[in-house]
Order: C-alpha cells, then structure tokens, then sequence
C-alpha cells in the first residue's frame, strides 16, 4: 500500500532532489538520494557517491552519527530499495538493520536480479515497516537507464533534435550553426553531462568537426565520446580525440589506423551488420549494455538519427524548436517514405519547456516507459 500523505510527499520529494543532485557522478550506479526524519526533523541525509564510494543510505547513516543523531525507531527515505549485495561496497540493508529504523519508505524497488526484492523481504523479516512506490515515476526518471540496461540489456537512448518551426535542422548548404539560441545549447549540454556516452556519425564529424564534450555543465566524470564510422574514415585530427575515451564503431579493418589512435585513447569497435558497409545499430547498443552503460546521448545528423529510429534504437525524444521558419531546408531525420500514417512511429509528449526563445520538447515511446515501470512499486519485481 503506497502512503501518500504530505510529509511522506514532503520528505521523498527531498531525497529525490538528493538524488538529483549527484546526476553527472554515480554511473554506472544509479541515482540515489537518502533522508532519516523522526518527529518531523532530519537526523540525516545523503547521497550515491561516485563507482566505489557510499551509497545514500550509508551516507545518510554516517551524517546522522555526526550530527549526533540515533536513528533507531526513525523513518528513512530512500528513492531506490536498498541493495542487499556485495558489490564495490557492502549491502546497504545490513547498515540499516543494525541502524533499527521503524519504518523504510523507498520510491522504487532495485531492477538489479542481485537485489530484486531482496534487501525489502530482509527489512519486513526484521520487523521493519517497509512501504515501495511513492514517486516512483520521479525515482525513474533519474534511472531510467539504470533500469533499462538491468531489465533489457541496452541503455535508455534519447534522441536530440535542434529544429525550426518548421522542423529543419540545416540549410541545404550544411550550415546549422546556429538555429536555437545559446540557452537552448547549454541546456543541450546538461543532457550531455548525464548521459554515459554522447554518440555521432561520421556525417557530423566530417560537416562540424565537434567537440562532443561538455562545456556548460560542470561535472567530475565526462561521458564517452562515440562514433557511427562504417569505413573507419575518420580524420585522425578530429577534435573529438582529445585524450578523453572515444569510442568507434565500424565495419571496415585498419589495424594500424586502429594502433595508431589507440595511443590516443581511442577504442575500435568491429560492429558488421546484416548490410554490407552498415555497422550493427542495435548490436553497438546490446554492446553498450554489456559495459555499463545506462544512458545515450544522441546528436547525430539526419542519416544516422533516421538510421536509429528505424532500428528501434531510441526511446526518448530530446528536442529543441526555434521561433523561425527555414522552408526549403533539410529535415532533423531521413527515414524510409511511409505509405499508411499507421506505420508512422508515434511518441508520447511528456514535457514543454520555454528555454530561452526556444522550446524543448520531450517524447518517448509509452510502451517502452511501462515496460520499465511495471512492478517498479512492488516488494518482488519479477
């Protein structure tokens, strides 16, 4: 039975800003934030540290212990179950037990099939009052690609788009520097700075010579850099090589290009696909999922956007409209002609921004948004 009373509210809607909080730090761990509250104060608080450091739950522990606090008989927030495994760190639920709280409210219940219901049967074993599901969809929100790369094997994939009105995203010369304004940029880069690995394609690299990092964002742990590069064409001076991983997924062999941009901390990916001179779209994705991978940040020109969408290989939409009208210009994304409106590929709005003189808009597939929140409330989730 999920409370939803003002102070739960009140108290989950604080650890959930805890959570946000640590969004650029914790992968591939998700993002967790953690309150103890008795009689309506906090004993203490605290969030997912970085790969190797604590987790919320020992975080809110130890600054309650430093505050002097004792927690035992105290209610703790928490927006994910705690974990009841050895991993890089011990189990969460063995501090807590030995903390002996009352009661245990926890937004969503762990994906991981090393936790999955364990660490809150262990609770409700000890007695303790255990509740799952309140702003679970928020909890999700944070770990979507957390859940996704644990239930399916394949991270949670956005697509950003930078569009007119009209949804044009270059001039037919290639110029699209700059359609949104510098606010709609920045934004653009929080979405970077989140993500696991930006991703492109040799169109992009060759027509803009990005960067692909993160500039407007400060944040301790840059994403990967990764290309869509089937003939391995890449200049060997692109500025994306600038000593921060980059990864490229490609069809054709060059061992000593290969070699070469190895010293350069660059990984070469073979990724054939069923086409000739085609790299796999949905087998780098699996790949991304077998290397920890939660999140993709996709900023790619319309061939490669179009060539995921049509692979199936993007859950959310990320875009940014422009108060102008380009007419005759290229389009955000080149898939194949459609004869039925049946066959076109619908996504569900779920957020309208103003930001700046622009609007971001965000849309994903429903189906696959259910598919990660069923059971996510639930004390066993398979």
């Amino acid at each position: 039975m999920i409370r939803t009373d003002p102070e739960d509210l009140a108290w989950m809607r604080r650890a959930l800003e805890l959570a946000r909080g640590v969004l650029y730090t914790t992968t591939p761990n998700p993002r967790v934030g953690c309150v103890i509250v008795r009689d309506g104060q906090v004993l203490g608080e605290g969030a997912t540290q970085p790969p190797g450091g604590p987790h919320a739950e020992v975080c809110a522990l130890r600054d309650a212990q430093r505050r002097g606090a004792a927690v035992q008989g105290a209610t703790v927030y928490v927006t994910l179950e705690p974990c009841s495994h050895h991993g890089r760190t011990p189990p969460c639920v063995d501090a807590l037990l030995q903390a002996r709280p009352a009661r245990v409210v926890a937004a969503m219940g762990d994906p991981n099939p090393q936790v999955n219901g364990r660490g809150l049967r262990r609770l409700r074993e000890a007695g303790i009052q255990v509740d799952v599901g309140l702003c679970a969809d928020e909890a999700l929100e944070l770990n979507a690609g957390f859940v996704a790369r644990m239930r399916r094997g394949t991270p949670w994939t956005w697509l950003k788009l930078a569009a007119s009105l009209d949804g044009r995203s270059a001039l037919h010369n290639g110029m699209s520097q700059w359609i949104t304004g510098a606010e709609a940029r920045a934004d653009g880069h929080h979405w970077r700075a989140r993500s696991c690995v930006v991703l492109t394609g040799m169109g992009t690299v060759l027509a803009d010579d990005p960067q692909l990092n993160v500039r407007d964002v400060a944040t301790a742990r840059p994403p990967r850099k990764a290309v869509v590069d089937a003939q391995f064409a890449i200049p060997e001076n692109a500025r994306l090589f600038d000593g921060t991983e980059v990864l490229v997924f490609t069809v054709r062999d060059d061992p000593a290009k290969a070699e070469r941009l190895a010293r350069r901390n660059v990984r070469v990916i073979p990724m054939p696909g069923a086409e000739p001179r085609r790299v796999d779209l949905p087998g780098m994705m699996r790949w991304f999922g077998e290397h920890d991978i939660n999140e993709v940040h996709v900023e790619a020109g319309a061939g490669l956007s179009g060539a995921l969408l049509s692979a199936d290989c993007v859950d959310e939409l990320v875009a940014y409209l422009a108060p102008v009208l380009l007419g005759d210009a290229a389009g955000m994304v080149r898939v194949p002609l459609l004869d039925h409106l049946d066959a076109a590929r619908r996504f569900e709005f779920t957020e309208m921004v103003r930001v700046g003189a622009d609007v971001r808009l965000r849309a994903r597939l429903a189906a696959r948004w259910q598919a990660l929140r069923q059971g996510l409330d639930a004390g066993a989730l398979f």
